[in-house]
């Protein structure tokens, strides 16, 4: 029998009884501006009062989307667990056009190997990926997330679910004042 002396830290912040799952690729830009939201939306409404899981939605439209979810996932299994990896979400939103492609499909990026991806994720985040990155089994994880996705019929991103159901009355681009009102109807 194999010792797992890892474990990926969920993605989860909040404790409260309202469920918000947001299903994020972290190159995507509107995934970004969901992402750059969920703060202010955890602080406004409480940790106590609403619970925010985080599920990576890889797209392979996105080209270095494995790798950087692979990343993602292998720092929340650091110290510091869901906020390490947090910090590399961070560092991608803040620098995404460092791992996208123009277009999908060309631009300086279509040089960059993966090591090259995992160099830069190390070097804006400060986080110490590469071993992380090769843990073996790691990928069980990453399934996860995918069929979670699926489960639930979601395929592109961002796409959010309330208590288990997706909203399609949601976007990226809405005020976290009009996520309130969809999360907590008066």
């Amino acid at each position: 029998m194999t010792n797992i002396s890892w474990r990926a830290d969920p993605l989860t912040w909040g404790t409260g009884p309202r469920i918000f799952e947001v299903f994020l690729e972290p190159t995507c830009p509107f995934s970004v501006r969901a992402f750059n939201k969920l703060d202010e939306l955890l602080a406004r409404d409480g940790a106590d009062r609403i619970t925010i899981k985080i599920r990576l939605q890889s797209q392979p439209w996105h080209l270095y989307s494995g790798v950087i979810v692979r990343s993602i996932i292998a720092a929340s299994t650091l110290e510091g667990g869901k906020e390490t990896a947090k910090k590399v979400m961070a560092a991608v939103a803040a620098h995404r056009e460092e791992f996208e492609f123009t277009h999908h499909a060309g631009g300086p990026n279509m040089d960059v190997t993966p090591n090259q991806i995992i160099e830069r994720l190390e070097t804006y985040s400060g986080v110490k990926l590469r071993e992380a990155f090769a843990i073996p089994g790691l990928d069980r994880d990453i399934k996860w997330h995918c069929k979670y996705a699926r489960q639930n019929g979601i395929h592109v991103s961002p796409t959010f679910m309330i208590d288990g159901l997706v909203q399609t009355n949601m976007s990226s681009g809405d005020e976290v004042s009009a996520w309130e009102a969809i999360l907590f109807p008066q």
